[in-house]
């Protein structure tokens, strides 16, 4: 299952969130943008609830605001 997960982060923590989000396993990608959202996340789990095991562990980043997941459909 994969997903596309947008964040946004406090002033002054792209970096910082960007470096820690690229840790995560199941992180295929990660890049700062520019736009509405700070960092786009593209991400592959084996289940809906291993995906969503990770979009808690992203929220719970320090330097995190907000994210919104786009989760594929199959």
């Amino acid at each position: 299952m994969q997903a596309c997960i947008l964040i946004r982060v406090f002033p002054g923590k792209g970096i910082e969130v960007l470096e820690a989000v690229r840790k995560l396993l199941e992180v295929k990608d990660a890049y700062l943008v520019f736009g509405r959202y700070d960092i786009v996340v593209f991400a592959e789990a084996p289940t809906f609830e291993a995906l969503s095991a990770l979009i808690v562990k992203i929220n719970a980043t320090s330097g995190v605001k907000s994210t919104e997941s786009l989760i594929e459909v199959k």
